[in-house]
């Protein structure tokens, strides 16, 4: 996954997860923040739905054709994306234990109907099996939407205890 750019290792290595257990919280989790360079030099940071594509490694998104994330993302493709579990408690303790996963790459906007119509759907799998919701939505959403592809260039993640 690493690119041409040296990242830096993780200060607090007790802490990290393996590979296999960031893809997993990317694949369950739903949602996280997309952080990318905004106006004026300021860090722009949405939430976002996403799906992650086990087949070629990359995250998906979708959102408004026109906005302040797409000219962010026109003047400097490189982001960020943060997305973190419901955390669990060891019995006995107060303090949460909470699984974040964080990852680094460029966004490119999909083009292709045909995989804008697969990004769709299986964004509309992660929060139902509804399938005339989701043809619904295909037919109806999908057209006045941008699809996005995160093609990630460095990824680390950690368990973090509250306390």
């Amino acid at each position: 996954m690493d690119g041409q750019v040296q990242f830096r290792p993780m200060r607090r290595i007790k802490q990290q997860i393996s590979e296999a257990e960031c893809i997993r919280i990317l694949k369950e989790e739903k949602r996280g923040v997309l952080s990318m360079i905004g106006e004026n030099g300021y860090p722009y940071g949405i939430p976002l739905n996403h799906w992650y594509n086990p087949e070629d490694g990359k995250l998906y998104f979708h959102g408004a054709k026109t906005g302040h994330k797409q000219d962010a993302l026109r003047k400097d493709n490189r982001v960020s994306y943060c997305v973190w579990d419901a955390g669990y408690r060891k019995e006995g303790e107060w303090a949460l234990n909470v699984h974040s996963v964080i990852v680094f790459g460029r966004i490119s906007l999909v083009t292709d109907e045909e995989k804008a119509k697969r990004i769709g759907t299986n964004l509309c799998r992660k929060f139902t099996d509804d399938e005339e919701y989701i043809q619904h939505e295909l037919q109806n959403a999908l057209p006045r939407a941008q699809c996005l592809e995160l093609t990630i260039d460095h990824m680390t993640g950690k368990l973090v205890n509250e306390s």
